[in-house]
């Protein structure tokens, strides 16, 4: 894993444990990421995203992420994309 890598699964689990209100010791890749939360702030938690990362996260795409780790690898790949083109 290089250092930006690790940078961006930082920046998710304190985000994602700002919005679940655990510590992020408690944030692990298979944790699901939309555990104790309702839709608002399921939406809200994707905007936090967006608004970290500077980027839309279309509805599809959210919609598919089911775990902490599923997050970490979209925004991964989504930096990456974003730094080739």
């Amino acid at each position: 894993m290089t250092d930006h890598e690790s940078t961006i699964t930082e920046r998710v689990r304190r985000i994602v444990a700002n919005h679940q209100g655990v510590t992020e010791d408690e944030i692990i890749d298979d944790r699901p990421l939309f555990q104790n939360l309702d839709s608002m702030d399921i939406e809200e938690l994707i905007m936090a995203f967006e608004d970290e990362f500077r980027l839309k996260i279309p509805d599809g795409d959210a919609a598919a992420f089911q775990t902490v780790g599923d997050a970490i690898r979209y925004l991964e790949e989504k930096e990456k994309q974003s730094a080739e083109g």
